[in-house]
């Protein structure tokens, strides 16, 4: 029996592509040249899943804590990830039949107020062009029974200084990306209002939990999340990532099956969070994403972009390519 989260588990399902012609900017990726708790995942394995069928043609990578240099002022060590990724960008941009990484979203420390203004330049320089926004998230969790605890200190969304920080970002042109999870949401709402110059990018619907000390409460969470989505997209500076819910904390239990979801299976348990998020938001202020390879662990690339186009089957064609393509590319102008 295949190892649940494996390739050779992942291959166990297989599915003709749904619209193959359809152009794809997938917004939201990762990569990790050295081992992590989600593994190593290079240029190679992203052009992997990206040339699995669907037509991908451009990427975003979002900050993940790689590659970040080991010394030197600590405000300026997270510029390593931009040297790595635009280096990596670079070699992408040079074969033309397959995926171009486009943009980079790296990570400042937001906490610097307007002091960011150096982090944001020094990213400028390394990002070779390519340099889009920061993501500094904010996810704080008490139970101590999530997979992906956060990071280990309050959410720093009502802080002053990081607000500051958040209103240079958007002053300097620079997009904020930031997850966290779902009783964290009326926080998120609090600093988007603070920041209405900023374009806010909100990742994995605000992270829906449903293990541990919120297992068994998916439907009463999701009553409390629908009302929290809905006063977020009231606040115009936002707009919302499609993905990301496929994560072990999200608590389908995916990761731990025999075999992996099918695009209908994923249809069937996902689809109310999408369609709530596109009704609340309007395909304009919505981008799917595929949040791999931490999505990985779940669901092969293929079937997760199959689901996300059965998902928005009955949308109109210009609904569907902004989705797709066009909120990305304009976002992140790439």
């Amino acid at each position: 029996m295949a190892q649940p989260s494996t390739d050779e588990w992942r291959a166990l399902v297989q599915e003709d592509i749904v619209e193959p012609e359809r152009r794809i900017i997938d917004p939201h990726h990762h990569l990790w040249s050295t081992p992590s708790f989600w593994g190593t995942y290079e240029l190679k394995d992203l052009w992997a899943d990206t040339g699995s069928g669907h037509n991908v043609e451009k990427t975003v990578f979002i900050d993940c804590h790689s590659n970040y240099r080991t010394d030197g002022p600590e405000q300026l060590r997270p510029v390593g990830e931009t040297e790595y990724v635009a280096g990596v960008a670079q070699e992408s941009a040079a074969d033309p039949d397959r995926t171009t990484i486009a943009g980079i979203v790296s990570h400042a420390n937001m906490e610097l107020g307007k002091g960011v203004a150096e982090v944001l330049d020094a990213h400028e320089a390394a990002g070779k062009g390519r340099f889009r926004g920061i993501r500094h998230a904010g996810p704080y969790d008490t139970t101590g029974t999530l997979t992906n605890a956060g990071r280990g200190r309050p959410c720093p969304y009502t802080r002053e200084d990081f607000q500051e920080g958040v209103r240079t970002l958007g002053e300097m042109g620079y997009t904020y990306d930031t997850w966290h999870f779902f009783h964290q949401n009326r926080e998120y709402l609090e600093l988007a209002r603070a920041v209405p110059g900023t374009t806010m990018i909100l990742d994995h619907f605000g992270t829906p939990l449903g293990v541990g000390a919120y297992a068994n409460k998916q439907d009463e969470i999701f009553e409390q999340w629908k009302v929290d989505m809905a006063e977020i997209a009231t606040c115009p500076n936002v707009t919302a990532k499609l993905g990301g819910l496929a994560m072990p904390d999200n608590g389908f239990g995916w990761d731990k099956n025999e075999r992996p979801p099918t695009s209908d299976e994923f249809v069937e348990a996902q689809k109310r969070y999408y369609l709530h998020t596109i009704e609340c938001f309007g395909p304009d202020r919505c981008m799917f994403e595929s949040n791999f390879p931490v999505d990985k662990l779940s669901i092969s690339y293929q079937v997760l972009w199959n689901g996300l186009k059965k998902i928005v089957a009955d949308f109109s064609e210009d609904e569907k390519d902004a989705m797709f393509y066009g909120t990305a590319a304009r976002v992140y102008r790439v």
